[in-house]
């Protein structure tokens, strides 16, 4: 069977992982050297001449990726931002202008705005759930965008997006479509195959899994892309270390299985705090009540284990519930197996306040994870018994 046409969690084990042939170790040794001895002057022994260029560890790790979302390149960086920061690079010049959500990571506007904007790159935020209002906002300002930026679920407001529709009316206007994956993971969902021309991962969350890493990804099929990116990767430098490569390798082996206890645990965590006093509104694309509820059971495969709640009695409510925890951890970060809080105001989205991208200050996120649901529920109900 070509390994196209075998299940994710048969690539996800094997894809890039060929056994040791000296010894037959099932694990592929961890290749820490910074330089490659050469057999004469620009004779390379096996195609490595130094650590920022290739490293047979993270050369794994990015066939791995590559074959979990269904591109033909990967690229591994330092962080997910860093991965932003280097597609954005190859792909834009001063001048260039990318259309994003209105409910973009607050870090990601960050770059676009605040470093890349002092570059010369134009940014314009508009909902993508409008699509007249995207089209319009990619053919305006003078030239067409030449970026489409959507995150989708979108962190932390949970909104979904037809990557079809958007990829339609990226590529009519010339421009490409980048979408931010990092809230389904490839296992719940493959951009590339519904028309995106670009996919980008903090591998830090779920596909590292554990809370003990730090990257980022993209995956590419086209090969002048993959030129670019590779491109600018080498010359930068923003690489992930070989370390960093080997922690989130094993991580993504058990992302299917992780993702399937995620969904699980999310989707009745969010079922029980439907209706529960105090609570303004869950968010959460598996509740049939939510907008892109039906759009997701079409382009996910599960619903993940992400949930926003707003709360009726606002900012005080909020932190109250989000210190109050004991199992759900207050952190930044999401993705890993132990459940983590966050009051995206104040943390992972402090950067966007006082713009349009503000996160409302009744939400607190959860990241759900893999313990068992029932004490994460008995978790949430003492701590929002003071509602």
């Amino acid at each position: 069977m070509s390994e196209t046409n075998q299940g994710f969690n048969t690539r996800a084990v094997h894809a890039g992982q060929e056994f040791e042939p000296r010894t037959g170790a099932v694990v592929p040794p961890l290749h820490f050297s910074s330089t490659y001895a050469q057999e004469g002057i620009g004779g390379l022994r096996s195609g490595y001449e130094y650590g920022r260029g290739g490293n047979p560890t993270r050369d794994a790790l990015q066939e791995q990726l590559a074959a979990l979302e269904g591109g033909k390149h990967a690229f591994s960086f330092g962080s997910g931002l860093a991965a932003e920061d280097g597609l954005i690079r190859a792909l834009c010049t001063p001048g260039d202008r990318i259309v994003l959500g209105n409910d973009a990571y607050g870090g990601t506007y960050r770059l676009i705005s605040r470093v890349l904007g002092g570059w010369g790159i134009r940014n314009q935020p508009v909902d993508m759930a409008a699509l007249d209002d995207v089209r319009d906002a990619v053919a305006a300002g003078g030239s067409a965008a030449r970026l489409v930026w959507v995150e989708t679920p979108s962190n932390p407001l949970m909104k979904v997006t037809d990557i079809s529709a958007l990829a339609s009316i990226a590529h009519d206007a010339g421009a490409l479509l980048v979408v931010d994956n990092t809230f389904a993971s490839p296992y719940l969902q493959n951009p590339l195959a519904l028309g995106a021309d670009i996919v980008v991962h903090s591998t830090t969350k779920y596909i590292g899994g554990h809370s003990d890493v730090v990257g980022g990804a993209v995956v590419v099929n086209d090969d002048e892309l993959a030129g670019k990116i590779g491109f600018v990767q080498f010359a930068v430098g923003a690489v992930s270390g070989p370390m960093d490569a080997f922690l989130t390798t094993r991580g993504l082996k058990t992302l299917g299985v992780r993702m399937e206890r995620h969904s699980d645990n999310a989707q009745k965590i969010a079922e029980w705090l439907v209706g529960r006093p105090g609570i303004e509104k869950v968010l959460y694309p598996g509740l049939p009540e939510h907008p892109g509820h039906e759009l997701a059971a079409r382009q996910m495969r599960r619903f993940g284990g992400m949930i926003s709640v707003q709360f009726s009695g606002g900012e005080a409510a909020a932190r109250k519930v989000a210190e109050s925890t004991r199992l759900f951890t207050l952190a930044e970060s999401l993705g890993g197996i132990e459940s983590l809080m966050n009051y995206p105001s104040e943390m992972t989205h402090a950067s966007v306040k006082g713009t349009e991208l503000a996160v409302p200050e009744n939400l607190i996120r959860l990241s759900v994870g893999i313990e068992d649901a029932e004490d994460l529920i008995g978790d949430l109900d003492s701590a929002m018994s003071h509602l």
